[in-house]
């Protein structure tokens, strides 16, 4: 009988914070949306860029911006949720049954814990393969067809070459930077174009100066009287490669799924550069779910205290509050993490133990 009631009492939390927060989640989304489809109007009519292009750049980027939105729908949609029901009296009508505020929260916590599954998945399969979509349309337009982005890396058409860089990252110099091209392989065609006279494989690219240098270079030249394979440490590379529009083909790390972020740092690792700028979108994608959870949990004390009185507004406001704090608060810790040498695992995750400490602080003293 105890366990027909508890699974009564789960659906009438779980439902009532399981619709204000699809609410909220739809709300922010459409808003962000809205204000991107604005951005994106001012581009139309330049190289080419169209109503329907614009209107594909929202569509294929909403599930980046699901992902980024469900921490804040969360915690706004929870807060709404049991604060409707302390409005109503209802909380009160369970402590008074005898439900502890944990078991409160837990209930309510699990519905998020259920949705969170769906939403890392699709922020590591749907989320990054529409961002690549948007940026390898957007650098198509701008490069006049002669630059693609695919799940192989940056494609390009340089005359009589054909260029792939399996990765690609943003470098600084003094007070420029520059881009450099990572695993990359130049198919050079005969002048007809039907057939392969030259590869090249270099471990990266970089423009010195106003020219290329291909890095560690092994070059496997063909012709009729066979195949020819040599090796240098570096090689000038003479390339119409446009590094303006190469730069705009970068995809940030923290739009990367965890499969290419640890493809990019076992290559930087096995290079000897620093992999800390894509360690921290890693460890950050990595401990998501938690810092979520440990969130939404920690604000469930509101719902008990500062919102039993007040309406919608105050009970919105207080979420934007707690929502701001928090996304300031771990952008501070993690950027503390990074000037003082913290491992980003411990940078990313220490927000999350505070959260959890404090909740298990605030539940023990008010169970």
């Amino acid at each position: 009988m105890a366990v027909v009631r508890i699974k009564r009492v789960d659906w009438l939390i779980g439902v009532t914070v399981l619709g204000s927060m699809l609410l909220v989640w739809l709300v922010l989304i459409g808003l962000d949306a809205m204000i991107q489809f604005v951005r994106q109007l001012g581009y139309i009519g330049r190289n080419g860029y169209t109503l329907s292009n614009a209107i594909f750049y929202i569509v294929v980027t909403i599930p980046r911006r699901m992902y980024e939105m469900f921490t804040f729908a969360s915690l706004i949609g929870g807060l709404l949720g049991l604060g409707g029901l302390a409005s109503t009296g209802e909380l009160t009508a369970l402590r008074a049954a005898g439900m502890s505020r944990l078991r409160i929260a837990v209930s309510a916590v699990g519905v998020v814990a259920v949705l969170i599954v769906g939403v890392v998945i699709m922020g590591e399969t749907i989320g990054p393969w529409g961002d690549q979509q948007a940026q390898a349309l957007q650098l198509r337009l701008r490069s006049g067809g002669n630059l693609g982005l695919t799940s192989s890396g940056l494609w390009a058409r340089d005359g009589d070459r054909i260029i792939n860089a399996k990765n690609s990252a943003l470098r600084n110099a003094g007070d420029h930077s520059y881009v450099q091209l990572m695993d990359v392989r130049v198919f050079t065609l005969t002048p007809d174009g039907q057939q392969l006279s030259r590869f090249d494989q270099a471990n990266t690219a970089e423009q010195v100066g106003k020219e290329w240098v291909l890095d560690h270079v092994r070059t496997t030249t063909l012709d009729d009287k066979g195949v020819y394979s040599t090796t240098s440490s570096s090689e000038r590379w003479d390339s119409k490669l446009d590094p303006e529009v190469l730069q705009q083909s970068l995809v940030q790390p923290q739009y990367l799924a965890i499969r290419d972020l640890q493809h990019i740092i076992e290559y930087k690792k096995k290079n000897g550069e620093n992999t800390r700028p894509y360690e921290i979108p890693l460890w950050s994608r990595i401990t998501y779910p938690f810092n979520v959870l440990a969130l939404v949990l920690c604000s469930m004390p509101f719902a008990f205290g500062a919102l039993r009185s007040g309406g919608l507004g105050k009970r919105i406001f207080m979420g934007m509050i707690l929502a701001i704090s928090w996304y300031f608060v771990q952008k501070a810790i993690v950027s503390f993490g990074t000037v003082y040498g913290i491992p980003p695992l411990v940078a990313n995750i220490l927000p999350a133990l505070l959260l959890a400490t404090m909740g298990w602080y605030y539940f023990r003293k008010h169970a």
